[in-house]
């Protein structure tokens, strides 16, 4: 104890926040619960059980070391009850050579959710080759519980190797889900989606949308840094999108206006730093949500197991504290 008071005195002056500085998102309630202490309970989330509303967003495959993460993210994910989403599983419509890349399901068990993914220009080439049975047999080789399409126009016109679109993302997804019976997530990859595209995907029986907002890992800006060549023409198209907040708030309007909405949930991600950044965004949601992290996790999960296991711990309690503590004041 004489260490701590000890120890008290020596920080007293250098544990100051300055009023400039205070998260001015929440009330604090310091006298309305005990110290929380039992386990997160569970909840139905695309199709099966969360405990921690973490969804492990879209990140590799392909690579030894893409696994190696991809492994380590499926292991976290049965820990500590998350959903996993797995990178572009395109390599896998070709051959089987990197299939244990993305061969989790034996990692996360039955009850955590998990999805595939492809783009929206597979999707389309697919639709044009009458050749969507290769995303069931995906979704079944993987035993995945449906399939994410991210939507990235920006990314495929700056690729070096980039897709060119024949149709509309939009009219590409109506003509998909006329003919598939699976669970379908629809993200963008770091640029978010405006109020126009968000209503369109509200109309439409998606499990959820994914946000990949402005904030987080940005793909434009990713293709614009792989040119050789001068592309300064372009670089402020990457700059381009909608924070997380934005489309928390468009989103949370549209429905509040009558919206008839179809989509039963929400992945908010994209700048999502830290959970009271995620926690704020969720409860505020007028759609169940959970909270999408990418390279957060992936800085984490790319060394040994304890690392990424402690940075949950952490995240956990935090989640857990802000629910007892934290009434989160309105967008």
């Amino acid at each position: 104890m004489k260490n701590r008071k000890k120890e008290h005195i020596d920080l007293a002056f250098d544990a100051r926040i300055e009023l400039l500085n205070a998260d001015k998102r929440f009330y604090y309630e310091p006298l309305l619960s005990a110290h929380p202490t039992k386990s997160l309970p569970e909840f139905e989330f695309a199709g099966k059980k969360m405990r921690l509303p973490i969804w492990v967003s879209s990140m590799t495959g392909g690579t030894k070391k893409a696994g190696d993460i991809n492994r380590n993210l499926a292991r976290a994910s049965k820990e500590f009850g998350m959903g996993m989403a797995l990178g572009s599983c395109r390599v896998l419509l070709e051959d089987d050579s990197h299939f244990e890349d993305f061969n989790l399901r034996p990692i996360l068990g039955d009850d955590v959710p998990f999805y595939a993914n492809l783009g929206i220009a597979q999707l389309e080439e697919l639709l044009e080759q009458k050749a969507t049975d290769k995303i069931n047999n995906l979704i079944e080789k993987l035993d995945a519980d449906g399939i994410i399409i991210h939507i990235n126009p920006l990314q495929e016109a700056f690729q070096p190797e980039g897709d060119i679109f024949k149709k509309s993302p939009l009219d590409t997804l109506k003509e998909f889900l006329q003919i598939f019976n699976g669970r379908v997530i629809v993200k963008e990859v770091g640029q978010g989606m405006g109020p126009e595209s968000l209503k369109e995907l509200l109309s439409l029986p998606l499990e959820a949308i994914e946000f990949g907002a402005l904030g987080g890992t940005n793909f434009t800006l990713l293709e614009l840094m792989r040119h050789n060549s001068n592309v300064s023409e372009y670089e402020k198209f990457a700059s381009i999108g909608h924070s997380a907040y934005e489309m928390t708030k468009i989103i949370n309007d549209l429905v509040e206006n009558g919206l008839d909405n179809k989509c039963k949930q929400l992945i908010i991600s994209g700048g999502i730093t830290d959970i009271l950044d995620g926690y704020f965004l969720q409860q505020n949601s007028k759609i169940p949500a959970v909270i999408g992290m990418g390279s957060a996790l992936l800085k984490v999960s790319m060394n040994e197991y304890e690392e990424l296991e402690t940075f949950l711990k952490q995240t956990e309690k935090s989640y857990k504290l802000a629910k007892a503590f934290l009434k989160p004041k309105k967008l």
